[in-house]
């Protein structure tokens, strides 16, 4: 039987011993032996810090996004491959389809938010300037840069592909290489998932290692430069959490444990709308999908007490057309759990709740199964049961498997108290069509929950359901949830970074960061620079432009021409009684398009378009006779790495006559690049 191998060192390692077993959970056979014997792992550690971070820092945010990006493609031509052996998993194809895709998506989702959101650039700076002295020589800036460690990921059990790539792609833009430890049930999966990752050749060398098996004594060799991300048990989780070695040398760790997700019933969700279906259909998915074992399921269902029993005849109806079996079986609904020790812990759980309660679907003892036997393969039905909410084993058992409970509530405080008895969750979800109900709940709840939903009939055609973690959003959740974080968009990338404070000059600030910012020298140049390519500019290059007189058939005009005929630009006696003003004044976007006026350079040249205006501030009326000079600044260059142009933000500072400003805001042009015009024009 093959022995898993992993991968350290930029190459494989067969380990020095036999290794213990994984079966096919579905037949039991045996499937592959895993163990991490022989290996190194400082010296892994190492070369994650010596090889791979070196590598992934050369790089810019967006030159990484462009790996990320290739590699999720390449993952995406593979699918099959992993679909093949996720169903010894005991998967079905749509939950293959889940675990795969899912973590497909996620390196996509990451790719494209880097590009749109970080800079082409290997430094992210964070936040607006902040003035430390009233001369504006003295400034202070957060910039955030790559921790120089290894991210060391362990990943649960139950998604061997989606669990690493969602924890290795946020750590990848970040700069930081990853050592990813699998679960051992299903770590022949995610043995499966890196052998195609380096067979494409696509990260840079140490930028990646797995260790099959045990992970030895990695966590004695952390140091306050590495990070820890578990995914488990949250006994496991409080036990490397206060590991010495982590302790004290502080290594950021975030965990995602137990959680005993909620879903609750509106009031006004009675049988025969759409949102009590709704809620019928979002629990039965979530108790079938992976056979129940998600992080996210709904593990307490809370219904208000009048349509209980309604609650539970529609979901038995639907449980009973779920057909249990071999995943590669036509008709089959839902596989097995990933083995036979995890159908035991389901089923010890199963008694804690029953003995709180009672069992009102499924066996947990006996299951009839599809072309399968019940006893070699890890098959369970699936359970629902009607619980006391008064009573602690609803809010304290997990049962991780295809398992729910009915809770009965009388009131909305009712509710959002027995919801805090979890402790803490990672999701949640409340099926109501009244916007006041969601209110109450949602911010009841809010403080022990790391997602919630609401779900009804507006949003269900493209919600992504109850279970799903997304990219953009944060997940993982408080208390017995793990206290940690994972993905949350670019929040995800900045835990793997040192957001440092900055205090310096406003020309070596300027330096530091690659941007220009207010204090710092300008460079006024007898070429326009609109008429400057991208490579061609730099920040601090600038051109001042005026003046400008206002007058009251300025106003009069725009007025007229764009219909804002507001009462401050046009009527004197209203004018003069708002405090404001005390007269008419000048629109503020007549003054920012006046400033256009004076800025731009009218002929054909590298300046493709203006595709917006950020931070636009009016800082001071315009009143008639004032005389308007705009001084515009190149503030920040970003290159898109695969387009003939790239993205130039401007400074716009308008002034008036006495050099009080009247106007601030970024203006944004896309900028060809001078060989990609030259090549155009040839």
């Amino acid at each position: 039987m093959p022995v898993l191998r992993s991968y350290v060192n930029d190459g494989w390692h067969r380990p020095a011993e036999e290794g213990r077993p994984l079966f096919d959970a579905v037949t039991g056979d045996e499937v592959a032996r895993v163990s991490s014997a022989g290996i190194d792992i400082a010296a892994a550690l190492e070369h994650g810090r010596r090889t791979g971070g070196p590598a992934l820092r050369e790089l810019t945010f967006h030159q990484r996004a462009a790996l990320l990006k290739a590699l999720g493609q390449h993952l995406r031509e593979h699918r099959e491959r992993l679909y093949a052996v996720s169903a010894r998993t005991g998967a079905t194809l749509g939950d293959s389809k889940f675990d795969v895709d899912g973590g497909i998506g996620v390196l996509l989702a990451y790719a494209s938010k880097a590009k749109r959101e970080l800079p082409n650039d290997t430094v992210h700076v964070e936040g607006a300037v902040e003035p430390l002295g009233r001369g504006g020589t003295f400034l202070g800036q957060h910039v955030c840069t790559p921790l120089r460690g290894v991210a060391v990921q362990v990943n649960a059990f139950n998604f061997p592909v989606w669990g690493p790539l969602e924890k290795l792609a946020p750590a990848f833009l970040a700069g930081v290489p990853s050592l990813v430890k699998p679960a051992s049930p299903t770590a022949f999966l995610t043995a499966e998932l890196i052998e195609i990752i380096v067979e494409s050749q696509i990260l840079p060398p140490g930028a990646l290692a797995f260790v099959a098996g045990s992970l030895g004594d990695a966590f004695d060799h952390l140091t306050g430069q590495d990070l820890v991300s578990f995914t488990g048990s949250a006994s496991t989780a409080q036990l490397l959490r206060t590991h010495p070695t982590l302790v004290r040398n502080a290594v950021r760790f975030t965990a995602e444990a137990d959680s005993l997700n909620l879903s609750a019933l509106g009031p006004d969700a009675a049988p025969g709308t759409a949102e009590f279906d709704l809620f019928v259909k979002g629990l039965v998915t979530e108790m079938t999908v992976k056979a129940g074992q998600k992080c996210t399921a709904i593990r307490r269902a809370f219904v208000p007490r009048a349509h209980v029993d309604a609650v539970v005849e529609a979901v038995s109806a639907r449980l009973a057309r779920t057909t249990v079996g071999n995943p590669a079986a036509e008709g089959v609904r839902m596989g097995a759990l990933a083995s036979l020790d995890q159908r035991e812990e389901v089923r010890r759980s199963v008694k804690a709740l029953a003995d709180s309660g009672r069992i009102v679907f499924g066996d947990p003892e006996r299951v009839e199964v599809v072309d399968a036997d019940p006893d070699r393969g890890a098959f369970v039905s699936p359970i629902l049961l009607v619980g006391d909410p008064e009573r602690a084993e609803p809010h304290e058992v997990e049962a991780f498997g295809p398992v729910s409970t009915v809770l009965p509530y009388d009131s909305t405080a009712q509710l959002v108290d027995y919801a805090a008895r979890g402790q803490g969750s990672l999701a949640g979800s409340v099926v109501t069509a009244d916007p006041a109900f969601a209110r109450e709940v949602v911010l009841g709840v809010a403080p022990w929950h790391g997602r919630l939903l609401v779900l009804n009939s507006r949003d269900a055609q493209e919600s992504t359901g109850h279970g799903s973690p997304l990219p953009a959003l944060v997940h993982g959740g408080p208390g017995r949830a793990g206290g940690g974080e994972e993905m949350g968009g670019i929040r995800g990338v900045l835990h793997h970074m040192q957001r440092t404070a900055v205090q310096a000059d406003p020309d070596t600030l300027a330096a530091i960061t690659g941007r220009w910012v207010p204090g710092a020298e300008r460079h006024r140049t007898d070429v326009h620079p609109f008429r400057k390519h991208l490579e061609e500019l730099r920040p601090g290059d600038t051109i001042v432009a005026g003046p400008r007189v206002v007058s009251q058939e300025d106003v009069e005009h725009f007025a007229e021409f764009t219909g804002d005929t507001f009462y401050a630009h046009m009527d004197a006696d209203a004018a003069a009684a708002n405090p404001l003003f005390g007269e008419r004044v000048a629109h503020g976007y007549l003054v920012v398009s006046l400033a256009a006026g004076l800025f731009v350079d009218p002929d054909p040249g590298p300046v493709l378009a203006n595709f917006g205006v950020d931070a636009l501030r009016f800082l001071t009326p315009v009143r008639f006779g004032d005389e308007l000079t705009v001084t515009l600044t190149c503030k920040q260059l970003t290159p898109r790495e695969s387009a003939g142009y790239g993205e130039v933000r401007w400074d716009a500072d308008v002034t008036r006559q006495d050099g009080e400003s009247v106007a601030r805001y970024d203006v944004l042009t896309l900028v060809a690049k001078k060989d990609a015009q030259e090549h155009a024009a040839g």
